[in-house]
This record gives structure tokens, sequence and C-alpha cells, in this order.
């Protein structure tokens, strides 16, 4: 009897011991803080929870350049993680020094995916060079915040809810005049700050018909990027939007309610929510970007899930299904990440019902079909040297302190002085 205790003792460790070493555990990097990284933080503990096979340990590092740069200086000598998350704008800069192992088509098949169940903007914006580079989670973009009770009172709201008149550069400035004709606020309070004012410039430049801003070597600032710089700069200097403000100030120009409207990230929806809920904020709401010139066009951008070609530490083909099967986990319960304000990727949730019920994001997630990425060249996206670019040149044309002619030439030689 005691041998028979003593073998059952010993097959009992040796099985645990089995299931033990057929934990799969993904080295996870992400750049995600505030309300991106608690959501995202858990999402892992709630998939480590429902796969006791596969571990995510996640490392959180900081945002912009430093995340980028570890990227670039570990990957290349097997130090990478197995996966980490990238904006899509940062590819056309990162994807020809071979850091990333490109997502087939196979690949996605073997966890029941397909590059169709993806909004066609968020895929294109994910590929280089025809190979997909990463799996994008969400198109984030630009909307405009509203604050309903001041709209009502100048009768700029339809019975939806909704603001009205807004459609056209010229009949945007003039709802902004109405409005400080006959109210006592800001009409618009805008971020002068390079990202924000280069994605409202580019967005307003993307509804245009004209030929792309950056194509090869070369950078074209004509009639679309004069129109678009001077709508801006003709908002600040007739004192209908704000002239200096940084970005948290724009934000409680808005919140404080001394500003009717107010463009923005999908992201500070949170902002909106969270004061809402405690009290704080009137009644507001946000939709997609007005069609001011030919087309509805916004800047977007995609958070997305990349796999490094760690050529000196090729990823197994255990651990790759493990990366996969996490992907596309992330994917398939990412409403819980449009509570970011974020539009996701994957099509079946924005198409769902659930997702219809969430607001202000279910209106604007129209935005999808028209989503602008910046332009394929390694001197744009995320930290990148356009957004110098933006910061020394067209930020002191919107205020007044260059010729808006002067000033496109400047930004146009900026960039090109980086693309030789």
């Amino acid at each position: 009897m005691r041998l028979l205790k003593q073998l059952a003792i010993i097959l009992t460790l040796g099985l645990a011991t089995q299931a033990t070493a057929q934990v799969v555990d993904i080295v996870w990097w992400d750049f995600l803080s505030g309300g991106d990284g608690v959501r995202m933080k858990a999402m892992i503990e709630e998939f480590n929870a429902e796969h006791p096979n596969i571990n995510i340990s996640g490392t959180t590092l900081e945002w912009g350049v430093p995340y980028y740069t570890r990227v670039q200086t570990a990957v290349p000598v097997g130090e990478g993680p197995d996966v980490m998350t990238y904006h899509t704008s940062r590819i056309p800069l990162s994807a020809p020094t071979g850091i990333f192992r490109p997502i087939t088509d196979e690949d996605l098949a073997s966890v029941g995916l397909s590059r169709d169940d993806y909004f066609e903007a968020a895929v294109e914006g994910a590929t280089f060079n025809g190979q997909l580079m990463c799996v994008p989670l969400d198109i984030h973009s630009h909307i405009l915040f509203y604050n309903r009770d001041i709209l009502r009172s100048v009768d700029m709201i339809g019975e939806d809810g909704l603001p009205i008149g807004l459609d056209g550069a010229e009949n945007f400035t003039a709802a902004l005049e109405k409005i400080a004709a006959e109210t006592d606020v800001l009409p618009l309070s805008m971020a002068i700050d390079s990202g924000s004012i280069w994605r409202l410039f580019y967005s307003l430049l993307s509804q245009q018909d004209g030929p792309p801003l950056i194509d090869g070597n070369d950078v074209y600032v004509g009639e679309e990027a004069r129109n678009a710089l001077q709508l801006m700069r003709g908002w600040v200097e007739d004192g209908l939007a704000s002239d200096n403000a940084e970005y948290e100030a724009s934000i409680a120009l808005f919140t404080g309610g001394q500003a009717a409207f107010h463009f923005n990230g999908v992201w500070e929806s949170t902002t909106m929510k969270d004061l809402a809920a405690s009290g704080d904020l009137f009644d507001w709401g946000a939709i997609a970007y007005p069609t001011f010139f030919d087309k509805p066009a916004t800047w977007a951008d995609s958070h997305c899930f990349a796999i490094p070609e760690n050529a000196r530490n090729p990823i197994s083909a255990e651990k790759l299904d493990a990366v996969l099967t996490a992907v596309a986990w992330m994917n398939r319960n990412s409403l819980t990440w449009a509570g970011a304000g974020h539009i996701p990727a994957y099509r079946a949730i924005v198409d769902s019902p659930e997702y219809a019920e969430l607001e202000p994001n279910s209106t604007y997630a129209v935005l999808a079909e028209s989503a602008q990425f910046d332009p394929a060249s390694p001197v744009a996206g995320v930290a990148s040297p356009l957004f110098d670019a933006v910061d020394n040149v067209l930020v002191p044309a919107i205020g007044g302190l260059l010729p808006i002619d002067d000033a496109l030439q400047m930004f146009a030689q900026e960039l090109e002085s980086n693309l030789f």
C-alpha cells in the first residue's frame, strides 16, 4: 500500500511538472499608459485566466522615441519581445530595417482570421511592400467634441441631438461666427502643438483631391495645403479659436464650458465620460470631422500587434501559435478596448449590437471608412521628423508669425532634407 501511495505521488508530481512545462510564456512589450494601459492590463489578465497554457508577461515602456529606440536596438541582437504594440504610422520608417516578421495569410487563418475581417484602411496602414507587418487593433482618429447646451442656445442642434450646418469650410466658419456673436464663449478650442496641428492639417489636406503630400523624395505643398493652413490661421486671427493653448489647456477650455467645440483625439472621450459620470460636465457629444472640402477624410493611426524578427533568437512554432492566439483574442474582445474611445479595427465588433449602444463611439465610427493614415514615408508617423517640421513651421504660421506661402515652402524643405 505504501508503495502504491509513493507511485501515486510520483505520478501526480510528474503530471504537474508536465502541465507546467506546457505553459508557453509570451514576452510582451507595449507603450500603453493612462486609460489605454488600464484597459490593456485588464485584457491581458482576462486572457491569461482563460488560457492556462499561455501566459502573457507584459512590460510597459515609455511612449514615443524611447520605445521605438529600445525596439530598434533590442530586436537585431535577439533581445526583443515575442510580440509588441506598434503604431502603423511608424511602419514605413521601421520596416526597411528588417525588425518585423511579416504576418502571412496562413498565420491569420491559423487562428480563424483573414484580412477581410478588418477595415480596409487599417490593413493598408499595416502593410509595407505588399506584406502585412502587424495586426491592427484599432483605428484612432481626431473627432469634433461639442457642447450641446451651447449649440442649443444658438439653434445648431437637430432633433437627433447632433450638430447641424457644419459641413463646408464656409458653413463651419459661419457657425463659429454665430457662436461668437450670440454667446460669451470661445467658439473653438484646439491645441496649438505639433501633434494636434498635424492631425487637423492633414485631415483638411486629405479632404481635397490633390496629389500626395509626400511622394518618394518629393514633398508637395500646393493649393490644397494653402487652403488647409489658411483656414486654420483664419480661425485664430478672427478670434474664433484658441490662439496659444497647449494640449491640457485646450481640453480645460472645453470641459470648463468656455468653448463650444473642441478638436481632439478619440482617446479624450474617456476624459469626457469620466467627468460626466461624476456630474462635472455639461451635455456633450462627439462626431466625426465635418466635410470641410471635397470629401470625408480624417487623419488616423492604428495601434497594432507586431511580431519582431528576432534573427538571433527566432520564434518557435509553439510560441508563434501562442502569440497569434493572443492577438486574435485581443481583436475578438476589443469591445473592452473601445471603452478607451478607439474604433476597433475588427469589423465584427463595430457591427455588433453592443458597440451600437456605445456612445459617442458608434456615432463617429463612420470615420473608419474614410480614415487617412500618415504618408507612407520614413519621415512621417509618430515621433518622426514630420512632427518637428510642424512645430518649427506650421505652428508659427497659424499664429501669424510666418506668411502662409513661406511657411509651406519651409515645411517642404525641412521634410525633403530628411529624405536624402
